[in-house]
């Protein structure tokens, strides 16, 4: 899966990133299982992840107000 930049993350809609999230942990889960746990692919995963839960975070939060 290519990077995913914060700019194509805010244009994603809410389900898109939830299935997107979605998508990652799998990934994420498929890679943990090779043998170099902390490979520069595992870290990219985990960046993106945190990038859509803060966006959605901060989406949930802007909605509360």
């Amino acid at each position: 899966m290519a990077i995913l930049k914060i700019k194509d993350a805010v244009k994603l809609s809410r389900d898109e990133r939830m299935a997107r999230l979605k998508d990652l942990k799998m990934e994420l889960i498929k890679s943990m299982v090779g043998a170099n746990k902390s490979n520069a692919k595992t870290k990219e995963i985990k960046r993106a992840i945190a990038r859509i839960s803060t966006l959605n975070s901060k989406r949930e939060e802007g909605t509360k107000k």
